[in-house]
């Protein structure tokens, strides 16, 4: 079938003529495809799935109370553009509650349609062509993909283990410095799992001054931290002068699908991001808002069982994989744990890539991972697989355990 002239017309940032004709296949999709051809080849054994990034339970059950009752409002039904008071008061309080930090909801606290939406805005506030987002890898993708597509340029600052998973600043060029505008941070760190230290933030603050960056703190994972009391960077020195953090509802709340988070610190670049945002939505659902806001006065009941459920089973995947010889150490947030594959089996397959071991472990063993091999060589287990009640929980880790011992690790 010959191609519509549609083919001539698609942006370049997305393929130009192009589009629609890549047969590259993406990580996650062939994630997908080797537990489709698993459990068709082994339709009797359970494929446990610890490759999933949102929390596996619902929002609890206070909350989603506060969701039916709202959502019978007929005030509710309109357009609730850059969000309720009632959600930034909510916010306000908790910041103040969870990190200490002091915040105006007038001016330094606007809603997202969660983390992801935040983090495609916000360059179109900053970015021009040319000019340089600082992002860390492995990580999350989207500020940089966004970056791109406006014509800017993503330089990438390795996570490395020996480093503590920290981004090493002094590492970029005079060049680099100079055209950067936004610098982005992921702490607790998906997928390393690794927390940021009062001392990094503050070193990172310094930077952002020096170079007149904006820093994008990501912490959709600050509520899940299992060495002390969370860390906002808006709680450091100067923190609000050139940061602007982003939370979620997600992870610390078990409401992934209600698409509900905030941006708040540095008052200019909020107010930036709330009139980008005024241009590309009409905001979240008010009863939505008016819900977390519910959940947000009881964090100290809600988040610290989520916290101590993923730390439970983190500890148990810790110390299985070390059993089995990994170099498994508990991770300080985040709901996953970040190991160095192995070179192979004993008189068996070698790997060569994390891609080819989580590959493996779905074909062989019909569990899922996530590999990463940006860099290093490493998968990421989740500590999200469904298991509803302790019984189920320490069901499902004994069946790990059993399906890994059939086989001696190399590394």
């Amino acid at each position: 079938m010959a191609d519509s002239y549609l083919q001539e017309l698609f942006a370049e940032r997305i393929g130009g003529n192009k589009f629609g004709k890549d047969t590259t296949i993406y990580k996650f999709e062939k994630i997908k495809r080797a537990k489709r051809a698993a459990k068709a080849a082994h339709p009797d054994v359970e494929l446990i799935d610890m490759g999933v990034g949102e929390p596996d339970d619902m929002a609890f059950p206070e909350v989603v109370a506060a969701l039916a009752v709202e959502a019978g409002k007929i005030e509710n039904r309109f357009y609730s553009d850059n969000g309720c008071m009632e959600f930034r008061i909510a916010v306000q309080k908790y910041m103040k509650e969870l990190y200490g930090v002091d915040l105006d909801p007038e001016t330094e606290i606007v809603h997202s349609i969660g983390s992801k939406s935040a983090l495609t805005l916000l360059p179109t506030c900053f970015i021009n062509p040319g000019d340089i987002t600082l992002m860390t890898v492995p990580g999350y993708p989207i500020l940089g993909t966004w970056t791109k597509y406006l014509g800017g340029e993503v330089v990438n600052m390795p996570l490395l283990k020996e480093n503590g998973f920290l981004p090493q600043l002094d590492k970029l060029t005079d060049n680099q410095k100079k055209r950067a505008k936004l610098l982005y941070l992921n702490y607790p760190n998906n997928p390393t799992g690794a927390s940021a230290t009062p001392e990094f933030y503050d070193k990172a603050i310094a930077f952002a001054k020096a170079n007149n960056v904006l820093l994008v703190v990501d912490a959709a994972y600050a509520p899940l931290n299992f060495t002390g009391k969370p860390l906002s960077i808006l709680s450091r020195p100067g923190g609000k002068d050139v940061a602007v953090e982003l939370h979620s509802m997600s992870k610390g709340f078990n409401m992934t699908g209600w698409r509900l988070g905030w941006v708040c610190g540095c008052a200019a670049a909020v107010k930036a991001f709330a009139t980008v945002k005024d241009n590309a939505d009409s905001g979240q659902f008010l009863a939505i808002q008016k819900a977390a806001a519910k959940a947000l006065e009881n964090q100290k009941t809600i988040t610290p069982k989520i916290c101590e459920k993923y730390s439970r089973r983190l500890h148990a995947l810790v110390d299985m994989l070390k059993e089995l010889g990994f170099d498994a150490k508990m991770p300080e947030g985040s709901f996953y744990l970040y190991v160095e594959i192995p070179k192979g089996v004993k008189g068996g397959i070698r790997f060569e890539t994390a891609e080819a071991f989580s590959q493996w472990m779905i074909t062989e063993k019909l569990i899922s991972t996530v590999p990463w091999d940006d860099v290093g060589h490493f998968v990421r287990f989740g500590a999200t697989f469904v298991a509803p009640g302790l019984a189920e929980e320490k069901r499902v880790l004994d069946e790990v355990k059993r399906r890994l011992s059939d086989s001696v690790f190399e590394f």
